[in-house]
């Protein structure tokens, strides 16, 4: 019956997914996905376990903060050795339509999605399916099929799988960030946008460097787009099957999915965004000349994917920690030695998948992207945190040193952390499926969700 019921859905789903036009303007028209809720440890939590006496003048410190930054909707959680002390929504999940901001809500992580990707490379090179020093390009690349041999730059053929992780291959954004100027990559390959995922991996081929590989440290959205086809050229999956089959299911992560760019095609439980209330529509990312909101179509978190294009929830956020950090309580899904490789203090270059590692083993990784803002922080004192709003801000980037600050002032408001684990909320839950509950499988959410199928070799979902 549930299998049935989930095929009509689908079906339905799908018949009502359309694409129009109008004077030559392309529009996009979509019913909005079904309530199907994914089985994960936010939807077994809400709000009112960490409404708690002792933790009201950290609550003060996070809503004086929203207020003074406008700040829509933001989600917290708070960890310890492993053991998930508090998790909590602030503000409105979707304001317009009167729902605050709980648990369950998953929002864009943006740039934290770089430590997952970062994550399954590592995972396939344990395995000893890749390298590090592998090349990417070239004949003896991992990237040898023909759609990516165009290559200008004899530099690119140079360009290893370490270099990637690390930002080193030798891009530029001098000109733009190509993630986020697509109609000005397909004038570039001489196509008609929107632009695929595939074409940006071809892009990234063909495009000259500014850098040798190796030499310089330059921030790169597009060399982790890289490497998010690297993921499924060498496990000959897709990007997100892999990552969710090989790392967060089996750590129990159950509700972390690639984004989509259109408030239409939202998850279930996914929040609305905000953008500051005097910033400029722009043009949307399939070259129509539509004026949107950036945060619903400046870019496309399809094509993002690997780079900042995953949604999740900051309690989920927190358990994908546990598997990554030897020192708290919980098995990892990396081994010690590959973590410490990831995390290694070297002023020189980044660390890998992470923003920053210091000489007091503090690790933090950010994310921004307009209509969200992400800080996630793992302490030398045992404590991990992650904050996310549905809100960017007008100081960019630059927001999520303002997070870090107001987070350290709000902790210091708690005399005594509740002496709990709410991820054991699991262990109380009964085993195997529920009666109502009916889970959203990746060829169901794909085939309904993707406005733009990917091209090229892509393996079929």
């Amino acid at each position: 019956m549930k299998k049935l019921f989930a095929l009509l859905t689908l079906i339905l789903t799908a018949a009502t997914l359309a694409r129009s036009g109008r004077d030559g303007e392309r529009a996009y028209l979509y019913d909005p996905l079904p309530v199907i809720l994914p089985e994960g440890i936010n939807h077994l939590l809400d709000n009112s376990q960490s409404e708690l006496e002792e933790m009201k003048g950290f609550d003060r410190v996070v809503e004086r903060f929203m207020q003074r930054w406008e700040i829509t909707g933001a989600s917290i959680a708070v960890m310890k050795n492993g053991r998930l002390l508090y998790s909590k929504g602030y503000g409105w999940a979707d304001k317009e339509r009167n729902v605050r901001t709980d648990v369950k809500h998953i929002f864009r992580i943006a740039s934290l999605s770089k430590l997952i990707t970062a994550t399954g490379i590592m995972k396939l090179q344990e395995d000893g399916l890749l390298s590090l020093e592998d090349r990417v390009f070239g004949e003896q690349g991992i990237l040898c099929d023909s759609a990516f041999r165009e290559i200008r730059d004899r530099r690119i053929e140079k360009i290893t799988v370490e270099h990637l992780l690390r930002h080193q291959g030798g891009y530029s954004i001098r000109a733009g960030d190509p993630l986020f100027c697509s109609v000005s990559v397909a004038r570039q390959l001489g196509i008609r946008p929107p632009v695929s995922f595939d074409d940006m991996v071809r892009y990234a081929a063909q495009t000259r460097l500014r850098y040798e590989p190796g030499s310089s440290n330059v921030y790169s959205n597009l060399g982790y787009v890289v490497l998010t086809k690297v993921i499924e050229k060498v496990s000959g999956m897709p990007y997100e099957k892999f990552i969710q089959d090989s790392i967060l299911s089996p750590i129990g992560c159950h509700d972390m999915h690639i984004g989509h760019s259109f408030y239409e095609m939202r998850f279930p439980n996914e929040v609305r965004y905000y953008e500051p209330a005097d910033t400029e529509p722009v043009e949307l990312f399939d070259g129509s000349g539509q004026l949107v909101p950036r945060c619903y179509g400046g870019c496309d978190l399809q094509v993002l994917s690997g780079a900042g294009g995953w949604v999740a929830s900051p309690t989920e956020l927190m358990k994908f920690i546990t598997a990554i950090d030897p020192d708290d309580s919980k098995p990892d899904i990396l081994k010690p030695r590959t973590i410490a490789y990831m995390t290694e203090k070297d002023k020189r270059k980044f660390p890998i998948g992470w923003m920053k590692t210091t000489e007091s083993d503090d690790w933090s990784r950010t994310g921004s992207l307009s209509g969200s803002s992400a800080l996630l922080k793992r302490q030398h004192d045992g404590y991990s945190w992650v904050f996310i709003t549905n809100t960017s801000s007008w100081s960019g980037s630059r927001f999520t040193r303002k997070i870090s600050a107001m987070m350290k002032q709000a902790m210091s408001k708690v005399r005594q952390w509740p002496d709990r684990d709410l991820f054991s909320v699991e262990r109380q839950q009964p085993s195997g499926p529920q009666p109502d509950t009916v889970r959203l499988t990746h060829t169901a959410r794909t085939k309904i969700a993707s406005p733009h199928p990917r091209s090229g070799s892509r393996p079929p979902i």
